[in-house]
């Protein structure tokens, strides 16, 4: 029988490099909805390699230091209150991977990698992996958030990740570009692409940076004014799509999909990179 240190090394084999995904996964009813964000997810997962495992950030997870989900049968965690009964009924019994999470904390050495026993999956991994992969034959990891960090921390952190990519590992952050739930039009929900004034200026800003590879201006948040302030109220939604634009390498391409603003203070607004 192999030895561990023998299953971690042979656990993932050299891969051509994957592609990286920020995605916007908005309300958790996007999990049983058939629309037009879901259904872009749908068409990014069919348009890249089938990964050998994901590495997902989560919004939803926020912990003092970084942890990784370790066990083999994460499970399916509806953290939301409100919602109809589906939804509550929906599991998304992918399986873990400790092999993957041992590789992830041995590969980042500026900071200890908690392995985490108890968490499993939260919707903003589940509600939208669902759609990428429905039949849960992926195994999905959890990163979390250190809640205590700043967004150069998390950033420079995420780029310790890239080794991953060659080995089959697609690299996942879910949250939210612009996400003020506060101030969301509640009356607006079911109007297409309808964003106030301010939260569109935040999105363009953004998006013109991450297309123009401007990593430094997205990092540094916070002296960009009011807009900034409104869309990011907290910081739990936006710090995914530093760890995801913090693996892209030279020349590699930058793709927007799902973009689009929701309720007036919120952007679907996805991201792939290569």
């Amino acid at each position: 029988m192999p030895d561990t240190l023998n299953q971690l090394a042979n656990a993932f084999s050299s891969t051509e490099k994957m592609p990286v995904l920020f995605l916007g996964h908005g309300s958790p009813m996007n999990a049983i909805e058939e629309n037009e964000f879901v259904q872009g997810f749908r068409k990014a997962s069919a348009a890249i390699p089938k990964p050998n495992a994901i590495l997902c950030i989560s919004a939803h997870w926020e912990t003092r230091g970084t942890h990784v989900t370790a066990m083999e049968h994460p499970v399916t965690i509806h953290d939301f209150g409100g919602f109809p009964k589906a939804l509550f009924e929906v599991q998304y019994p992918a399986p873990g991977s400790p092999e993957l999470a041992k590789q992830t904390k041995d590969t980042v050495t500026s900071t200890g990698i908690v392995l985490d026993q108890q968490w499993g999956l939260d919707h903003g991994a589940w509600s939208v992996i669902k759609h990428l992969y429905p039949k849960a034959d992926i195994p999905v990891v959890q990163m979390s958030l250190d809640y205590y960090q700043g967004p150069q921390y998390h950033y420079d952190l995420a780029k310790e990740l890239a080794s991953l990519r060659r080995k089959g590992i697609l690299v996942i952050g879910s949250g939210n570009m612009v996400h003020n739930l506060r101030l969301m039009a509640w009356d607006k929900l079911n109007s297409d692409n309808f964003g106030f004034d301010w939260a569109i200026e935040a999105g363009e800003k953004m998006k013109r940076a991450i297309l123009n590879g401007d990593h430094n201006s997205l990092i540094n948040l916070r002296n960009k004014g009011r807009v900034f302030e409104m869309a990011i109220p907290t910081p739990e939604h936006y710090l995914p799509l530093l760890y995801s634009l913090a693996l892209q390498e030279k020349d590699e391409e930058v793709k927007l999909f799902n973009d689009k603003a929701v309720a007036g203070s919120l952007t679907m607004t996805s991201v792939q990179i290569g």
